[in-house]
């Protein structure tokens, strides 16, 4: 079945590519844009039946405040999270906002089209193994979490605990380069730095880390 899809993500790549493959399989991508807060503005204009929301950290304070609003203002939109994974409070907080369903960002483009089919359905599209994870971590909250915040804090210099914030809001290297004051090449070398330090493979994987363990929070007042 075809779908009319608007896709967003706070990573103008991933959104490129999300469209694309989505087109080559026959649905009709009405927009791609980026950063994902352009979700109402592309819904509201193209009137999709799907918005495929690309989230980085969906919870953090505001990230999903676009599918909230879209759950009030364009209920006939199903929207599904695109969220990093293993992130139990982001699947309870995009179906909290309104989202119809939750899917893996390593997820194969095969799923993310079974997850568009049935919250086109209106029915809940999310792994019962993630529905599950959400509910434990809601009943049983990980106290680890917290310490491992604190110690990761104290591992990192005030620049790079900068990066780190610019790496969850989504910007580039580009931009963190300007935002920092440094050639571009700079920047890519505190990216490194920051990753290395966090034992983090990818600026994806760095970013869920630091919502996970609420390390932004042990870093405030360090940036600015």
């Amino acid at each position: 079945m075809t779908h009319r899809v608007v896709v967003v993500d706070d990573r103008r790549l991933v959104a490129e590519a999300l469209a694309s493959a989505l087109r080559v399989r026959g649905h009709r991508v009405l927009a791609a844009g980026s950063p994902a807060a352009r979700a109402v503005e592309l819904v509201l204009g193209k009137q999709p039946e799907v918005c495929l929301f690309g989230c980085v950290a969906p919870e953090a304070t505001g990230a999903l405040a676009p599918v909230a609003r879209l759950h009030r203002e364009f209920p006939r939109c199903a929207v599904v999270v695109l969220g990093p994974v293993p992130r139990p409070l982001g699947v309870a907080a995009a179906f909290a906002a309104g989202a119809r369903g939750y899917v893996r960002h390593d997820e194969r483009i095969e799923g993310v089209e079974r997850a568009l089919a049935r919250a086109r359905a209106g029915e809940v599209a999310v792994a019962p193994s993630l529905l599950r994870d959400a509910f434990t971590e809601l009943l049983h909250p990980r106290d680890g979490a917290h310490a491992e915040g604190v110690r990761l804090a104290g591992l990192l210099t005030e620049r790079e605990a900068d990066v780190l914030v610019r790496i969850v809001e989504g910007e580039d290297t580009r931009r963190i380069a300007a935002g920092l004051g440094v050639a571009p090449s700079t920047a890519r070398t505190h990216v490194q730095r920051l990753l290395t330090k966090l034992g983090t493979a990818s600026r994806l994987e760095a970013a869920a880390l630091a919502v996970r363990t609420g390390l932004l929070d042990h870093l405030a007042g360090r940036t600015g």
